[in-house]
């Protein structure tokens, strides 16, 4: 890429060659994306006819691989159309148009512009009424058809062709549409100078005429003169003209209520919100409800150029087209551009989807490509291996299941994890559809050494040896071994704490519902040992809390400057061992009568608040009751004015 030239002047390429390189590390970065199609547009100064070769090469190669990429973005085709227009001419365009309505025919804007481009630019008239038509089909039915609709009556009034003029209009009077009183009443003022054979079919005139003539039947034949008839039949058909336009108001107002809260018609990478999701579902809801197969199909064409991205869309959309009859080619169109241009590969559940169709269908070869595909770009989707393997089976024998989980455990790709949860698929597989529980079980002891730190491994080898069934004969035996599968995760893996805890609980519950007379001892065993704090746990000393080292005791904290002389020994006790707890500060009978040990010394302490008195002994601190904030100082020296102290002393062993 260093040495490509992209035909345009240094910078331009080097910007080419920037864009480039970003979107090799990020192939869905849209913004990217726009920013190299507006690069390779303004090569040279914009791309005409007279540019460097190189430069309209380059500029074509980004629009192919953008809208490969990005196919339901309607304005890049019309800009690309242009683009080949001012290079190369009709032709070109032409083709260009044609791409694009093959990738998104329910947009009215692109065939619009498609249809005008050909009007502008082709002189037959019957190709151009052709190309009309093409688009009616495609976006005729849509609520906001009508720029596509005036742009058809436009071509033909140009050419004066009034008459197809009012067969456009009668069918769009059908129509459930943004402007269809517009329609409704162009329709019904042109009605008046067309002949009465083009108001109504056949048919329909046939019976109207009968009924003015089995209301006329007191007139004599011929008493009438045709105009007078004429006249009354253009009444008739008025009046069923208007039947058509209440019809079509009724069915307007009923899909208005979807239509208005419909945010974004058109197609963009950004994700839709719920509310916007659950009106095209509610609106698929009521179309289907209606019962017409044309308009359903419609809406869910319409509904997935917006949600091109939601797989469960696409599968709505097959599963409805396989509830009717004779659409198999229909289905399989369907699940084919959801899985090859529209949902990421990293949804793989519509692809495996569209691979059980193709198997329903005969086409097994087909169904195994499809996983295939899936597994190269996500080999480690388990999903995928267990549904390929399960449709080997089917089709190959338990031998044929086997193979696949043995290929996809020997592949280089495939990560432990995917390993894990494939062993325990393979056992799995041995014990339900093989029948040997024992073959089963020997899968999981051989491999219980590789993965260790694997949750799905250890979670399907402990439900395998639950789920086994026993008799009164068995029970013990099939006890042992669950045991044995406890004490593996306990002592030999390497799971999480919180998942040995969780594994453990199961084996609880089990031995409360299955266990013997020794089940509760056990249980409660388990219960310390497993939920109990660190001082009386037995789980893997990895596992438990290690408590930080001890931090040196800081310095004290200067004691105020109130001088305490040094008492006489005694029990510093005495007089709170006597207090009653709820009987207040009594006071000494004698000052001096018991003395602090002379051990004791005084600490600057914050020991009263709110009228506390805090006593700390031994490092706790009891309330003992609310007091005066003036009491008697206990050594002896008369009273001491709490309030007037910032510190006061308390003694600790210190």
């Amino acid at each position: 890429m260093a040495d490509y030239n992209y035909g345009g002047s240094e910078e331009e390429n080097a910007e080419l060659k920037k864009l480039e390189t970003e979107l090799l590390d990020d192939p869905d970065n849209f913004e990217t994306w726009e920013k190299l199609v507006r690069a390779g547009e303004a090569l040279e100064g914009g791309i005409n006819r007279n540019s460097n070769p190189q430069a309209i090469t380059t500029v074509r190669n980004v629009y192919d691989r953008f809208l490969a990429k990005f196919p339901l973005l309607f304005g890049y085709w019309k800009k690309y159309a242009d683009l080949e227009f001012s290079i190369t001419g009709t032709e070109a365009a032409d083709m260009v148009y044609e791409r694009g309505v093959a990738s998104i025919s329910p947009s009215v804007d692109l065939w619009t512009n498609y249809c005008s481009f050909k009007a502008e630019t082709s002189h037959d008239a019957d190709v151009i009424r052709e190309l009309f038509e093409r688009g009616a089909a495609s976006v005729g039915l849509d609520f906001l058809a009508h720029p596509f609709w005036d742009k058809y009556i436009e071509f033909e009034e140009r050419l004066e062709a009034f008459d197809k003029i009012f067969a456009i209009l009668g069918r769009v009077i059908h129509i459930p549409m943004h402007q269809y009183a517009r329609y409704f009443e162009r329709y019904r003022q042109l009605a008046q100078t067309r002949p009465v054979v083009e108001l109504a079919s056949p048919e329909t005139l046939t019976q109207f005429r009968a009924e003015l003539d089995a209301a006329a039947g007191h007139v004599a034949p011929g008493a009438k003169a045709e105009a007078e008839v004429e006249r009354d039949l253009r009444l008739r058909v008025d009046s069923y003209h208007l039947e058509i336009f209440s019809k079509t108001q009724t069915e307007t107002t009923k899909r208005w209520t979807y239509e208005s809260e419909i945010k974004r018609p058109y197609f963009h990478v950004t994700e839709l919100d719920e509310g916007q999701l659950n009106n095209w579902k509610k609106y698929l809801d009521f179309e289907e409800s209606e019962g017409s197969y044309v308009r359903t199909q419609f809406l869910y064409e319409r509904c997935l150029v917006t949600c091109a991205h939601y797989d469960e869309f696409w599968q709505r959309y097959a599963r409805w087209m396989a509830g009717q009859p004779g659409k198999e080619e229909e289905v399989r169109n369907i699940y084919q551009r959801a899985s090859c241009l529209y949902v990421p590969i990293a949804n793989p559940a519509t692809r495996l989807q569209y691979a059980y169709f193709e198997e329903m269908s005969g086409r097994v070869d087909v169904a195994k490509e499809i996983h295939d595909a899936i597994l190269i770009n996500l080999p480690n989707h388990v999903e995928t291996i267990v549904s390929l393997a399960n449709m080997s089976r089917r089709h190959g024998g338990l031998e044929a299941a086997i193979e696949v989980y043995k290929s996809q455990l020997d592949s280089p790709q495939s990560d432990l994890a995917t390993k894990a949860a494939l062993v325990a698929e393979w056992a799995r597989l041995l014990w339900k559809i093989k029948g040997s529980p024992e073959d089963a079980r020997q899968v999981f002891q051989k491999n219980q050494q590789y993965y260790m730190d694997s949750r799905p491994f250890w979670t399907s080898y402990l439900n395998f040896e639950l789920d086994q069934p026993t008799s009164a004969s068995t029970e013990n035996v099939q006890y042992e071994r669950i045991k044995q599968v406890i004490e593996d995760i306990r002592s030999k893996s390497t799971l999480p704490a919180d998942v040995v805890r969780e594994l453990v609980q199961i084996y609880m519950v089990y031995l409360l519902e299955r266990g013997t007379k020794d089940a509760a001892k056990e249980y409660m065993t388990l219960d310390r040992e497993v939920h109990g704090p660190a001082s009386v746990s037995k789980m893997k000393a990895a596992e438990v809390v290690q408590l930080p080292p001890a931090q040196p005791v800081p310095s004290a904290t200067p004691v105020a400057e109130v001088v305490v002389p040094t008492p006489p020994q005694a029990n510093p006790y005495a007089y709170y061992q006597q207090t009653p707890v709820n009987g207040g500060i009594k006071l000494l009978n004698s000052v001096g009568a018991e003395t602090p040990n002379p051990n004791l010394t005084p600490r600057k302490e914050d020991a009263f608040s709110d009228g506390v008195l805090s006593e700390r002994r031994g490092g706790i601190c009891n309330v003992q009751s609310r007091f005066s904030t003036a009491l008697p100082d206990m050594m002896g020296y008369g009273w001491v004015d709490l309030m007037s102290l910032d510190t006061v002393p308390v003694y600790s062993n210190a």
